[in-house]
């Protein structure tokens, strides 16, 4: 089969904003000895997406940029010295693609798709073969471009440092990607989940998915004491905190002794009071952990657990690759629930 030598791709030549999207054709170059050229089947959003289309990521970003950081496709080409992997391989890249093991530094943060370097938003991608996992085989494309960043976030911030384990309880706000997939993860490893949102239909959906408890914080904007009143005066486990300085002294509150608040991002905006936040995590001697996505093995890890419990993630629309403008409007709404995903290739 001969290979693509062009492709249609998305770029930001001004990043102001999602209008500055703009679908152009680019040259496919053919993979270097450790790559392999990855036919893209689906992209996933994630709110980051929203950030680097207006220019503002405050990890930066490159010039003239393809964006979006998470895929699934199917490997066309091989580079000559590449071992592990065959062609018709289903596969996902990580987000840092040389972020194998260990905790992200400085200098692998550059490599993360879709900010530092192009991203996926493309019929076609060259990537380091080191960066790749198989896609698992129960998934969909749609369904494994939804991993690399909301499930491997969600699976690093339970499964980090101090484990989830059964009979645990755990905090998620609101209903985006990593908090939808935090619900499931938690929920399939035996823990109780509570889940806020400001939309009772919303609730209802993640009381499907498992969440044993629902607070409606725009009905409650007091839901701390909601979750310290369901788990008896002791708080949570662990809290998925993406709110950022409008959530964090609650999520804090909320929290047991020793417990843990993994703070992913800050989709309530930059503005709220956090002068007590010294003391709150002091009188819960709470550990307070940024989660930057997560390694490849991590990534790996994940994939066992989705394979054996056969989880699936949860998808709230799909556009075709030409919608893709479309895609991120609808996005930046925050009517969905999981993931927004766009597709590329149908077959």
């Amino acid at each position: 089969m001969s290979l693509p030598t062009f492709g249609r791709e998305y770029r930001l030549p001004t990043a102001s904003g999602v209008d500055s999207l703009r679908l152009t054709t680019g040259p496919v170059d053919a993979p270097k000895a450790f790559e392999v050229l990855v036919k893209v089947h689906a992209v996933s959003l994630n709110y980051r997406d929203l950030i680097v289309a207006k220019g503002i990521h405050r990890l930066g970003q490159k010039s003239n940029l393809i964006p979006c950081s998470d895929m699934a496709g199917e490997i066309i080409a091989l580079g000559e010295d590449v071992k592990d992997w065959s062609v018709g391989d289903r596969v996902c890249a990580n987000f840092a693609v040389d972020h194998v093991f260990g905790v992200m530094s400085p200098e692998l943060r550059g490599s993360a798709l879709g900010g530092p370097i192009d991203g996926v938003l493309a019929e076609y991608k060259v990537l380091p073969a080191h960066s790749l996992v198989h896609v698992p085989a129960h998934l969909s494309y749609e369904e494994a471009s939804a991993l690399p960043c909301a499930g491997v976030t969600a699976y690093n911030a339970l499964m980090g440092p101090v484990p989830l384990k059964g009979g645990d309880y755990v905090l998620v706000e609101g209903t985006g990607g990593v908090s939808i997939f935090g619900l499931q993860l938690a929920v399939s490893s035996g823990a109780t989940v509570i889940a806020t949102s400001s939309s009772d239909s919303k609730l209802q959906i993640a009381a499907k998915l498992g969440a044993k408890h629902l607070i409606n914080y725009k009905t409650t904007p007091g839901w701390e004491e909601g979750v310290l009143k369901i788990t008896g005066g002791r708080g949570v486990d662990h809290v998925i905190e993406v709110g950022g300085p409008s959530t964090l002294t609650k999520a804090v509150r909320s929290v047991c002794s020793g417990g843990w608040i993994h703070i992913i991002g800050y989709i309530g905006g930059p503005n709220g009071d956090i002068s007590s936040l010294p003391t709150e995590v002091l009188n819960k001697a709470a550990f307070v952990r940024g989660v930057l996505v997560g390694p490849r093995t991590q990534f790996e890890a994940m994939n066992q657990l989705l394979s054996a419990t056969e989880l699936r993630p949860v998808i709230d629309k799909v556009f075709p690759f030409e919608d893709a403008r479309a895609a991120y409007e609808y996005l930046a709404t925050q009517q969905h629930v999981g993931k927004v995903v766009i597709t590329v290739f149908t077959e």
